[in-house]
């Protein structure tokens, strides 16, 4: 049997109500993702931290070294987790995240984070096409409207059909509740 991570994608502060670039249903995604989290640490479960931060002061959030890049209180790493900084959407992309699941030996990982149509989708993906199993806690991730040919698309719509589209090839999708209850010592 391999072993498990969890991925906790770009749960940063600018994503949150005050930040820059606040996401439709984060307080709550958050607070999913910290129910998974110690639930995760819980069953021994490698946990790695992914943080996004653009390369420019210029961009419109995660901004370098700015309060709006850090990781939300919600789901603080502890001593020894990993953080692996991102500049790109896909997490895979110029960082240490490959070689970290695979120095802990892992072949699974379970994902949550935002937001859905970018970074969780790119990194699912990504994970899966480098051979790891994936399933993704889909109420534990988070996106906004967004906009086609002058049409808004309202987030929980454009959050349905990127979970839609990854459960049909790239993961397994499950609730927190679903998630939590299947872990051992339950």
């Amino acid at each position: 049997m391999g072993k498990r991570a969890l991925v906790l994608i770009d749960i940063q502060n600018d994503y949150f109500p005050g930040g820059k670039w606040p996401l439709n249903g984060m307080e709550t995604a958050a607070d999913n993702a910290a129910k998974i989290l110690i639930a995760a640490r819980a069953a021994g479960d490698l946990v790695v931290h992914v943080r996004h931060e653009f390369l420019t002061t210029e961009a419109p959030f995660f901004t370098p070294d700015s309060e709006g890049a850090k990781i939300h209180s919600k789901v603080n790493s502890l001593n020894g987790e990993p953080v692996v900084l991102k500049h790109y959407v896909n997490s895979f992309r110029e960082t240490e995240l490959e070689a970290t699941l695979d120095r802990h030996g892992v072949d699974e990982v379970v994902i949550c984070g935002a937001m859905s149509h970018m970074c969780v989708d790119a990194g699912t993906r990504a994970a899966s096409d480098l051979g790891y199993q994936c399933t993704v806690v889909h109420d534990a991730c988070a996106t906004r409207d967004q906009e086609f040919e002058g049409k808004v698309v309202p987030a929980a719509d454009v959050h349905a059909a990127f979970m839609a589209a990854l459960g049909f090839g790239y993961a397994k999708l499950v609730s927190t509740a679903a998630y939590v209850a299947s872990e051992p010592g339950k």
